[in-house]
């Protein structure tokens, strides 16, 4: 596999550390009526980043560890911020994917197509409406 492919990957690992980060703030905040959807994406980022961390390991990459907090892109002060937070999550995530798509090939491919596939639906769902082209900013 390509160095190309392993830098995608630790990209798409550090995407999924944050977003772990991310639904802990997300479901301390989300209502009652969300709070479900967000310990689902929540338990979904997990696997996904630990399945990443054993392909940069496969790669010969050296797995970086998650780091103790994370920035937030807006401050979240109630549920409405925590839905927004939780899109922007999802849309980031879809932006790494899709890099790893292009630059994966067979299996890995796939799976990065997989992630992105999910968080796409996980964004429109928590957003309302989707996009043209998820995880390619260029075409938004």
């Amino acid at each position: 596999m390509s160095k190309r492919a392993l830098d995608a990957a630790r990209a798409a690992l550090a995407a999924e550390h944050a977003a772990v980060y991310g639904y802990g703030v997300v479901g301390g905040r989300v209502d009652d009526d969300r709070r479900a959807e967000a310990a689902a994406a929540h338990t979904a980022h997990r696997a996904r980043r630990d399945a990443l961390a054993r392909t940069v390991r496969d790669l010969g990459g050296r797995v970086a560890v998650a780091a103790p907090a994370y920035a937030l892109p807006f401050a979240v002060p109630d549920a409405a911020a925590a839905v927004r937070l939780a899109a922007a999550l999802e849309d980031r995530v879809a932006g790494v994917y899709s890099d790893l798509v292009r630059a994966a090939e067979g299996p890995l491919r796939r799976e990065a197509a997989d992630a992105l596939r999910e968080a796409a639906v996980r964004a429109v769902r928590w957003r309302g409406t989707g996009v043209a082209f998820p995880g390619l900013a260029e075409r938004a």
